[in-house]
């Protein structure tokens, strides 16, 4: 991925940044100290992504001054779990952000990220799962992935997952979002050859223990080729079925 670290280089080299400025330039190289948080403007140089804003426990004011640092570097930007008064003011102060309110992410595409190699097809058991799925869906697009979604297949009515069949097995990597008992992704890899990734949600009836129930179904998963993430991580999810199209 182009960073910005590679624009300002070219910039030298072409010696239309004198090194004084290119200096200032990379001030805040590799992260930006705002006191209450430090902006680790180097990542995007590591990992191929800029750091992700993880709204929940954080004010208003200190979601806001974090994104307006990101973007000033020209990095693209992703807030995760926010409501949508926090939107609002984000968006008066960049008006260029978007929002998807089932996913309760706030995002803005600066940079075009690289491609990944294939699909990544999201499933999710229940229409109560789709909260979980929608962030998993933002995070994947906003890595460079194709995505597709096929919603409400869970084990309940299991023709409706084998009626999708012919779509689900042209995935390179899948996402299975399920609460209630989890079944769902133990289900999937049993029949097809790519990594399932498994997100249990906090979705179900008192003895679900708000997703520990299907977290250790899904740990305990026959098949082989599950990987499992934490209680309603759509986001942790995607980032790693990103990482793994992109190989």
């Amino acid at each position: 991925m182009k960073s910005q670290l590679e624009d300002i280089l070219k910039k030298v080299y072409a010696k239309r940044l004198s090194p004084e400025e290119a200096l200032k330039a990379l001030r805040d190289f590799p992260y930006q100290d705002l006191d209450f948080a430090k902006i680790d403007h180097h990542r995007e140089i590591r990992k191929g992504f800029p750091e992700i804003i993880y709204g929940l426990g954080k004010t208003d004011e200190q979601i806001l001054r974090i994104a307006r640092e990101i973007v000033k570097k020209g990095s693209s930007l992703l807030i995760t779990k926010v409501e949508g008064a926090t939107f609002k003011k984000i968006k008066m102060a960049i008006p260029q952000a978007a929002y998807n309110p089932q996913a309760k992410t706030i995002y803005l595409k600066q940079r075009p990220p690289g491609q990944g190699k294939g699909k990544i097809i999201i499933l999710t058991a229940g229409t109560s799962d789709i909260p979980v799925a929608e962030e998993a869906c933002v995070t994947c697009d906003m890595l460079g992935n194709e995505v597709e979604r096929i919603y409400d297949v869970g084990v309940a009515g299991l023709h409706r997952l084998i009626g999708e069949y012919d779509k689900i097995k042209l995935a390179r990597v899948i996402i299975a979002v399920a609460g209630m008992e989890g079944a769902l992704p133990s289900v999937v890899a049993g029949l097809v050859s790519v990594p399932v990734i498994a997100v249990p949600t906090s979705v179900g009836y008192g003895a679900s223990f708000k997703g520990i129930a299907a977290l250790l179904a899904m740990l305990n998963s026959c098949p082989g080729g599950v990987g499992v993430v934490n209680i309603d991580n759509g986001f942790g999810a995607a980032y790693l079925a990103s990482l793994i199209n992109h190989l």
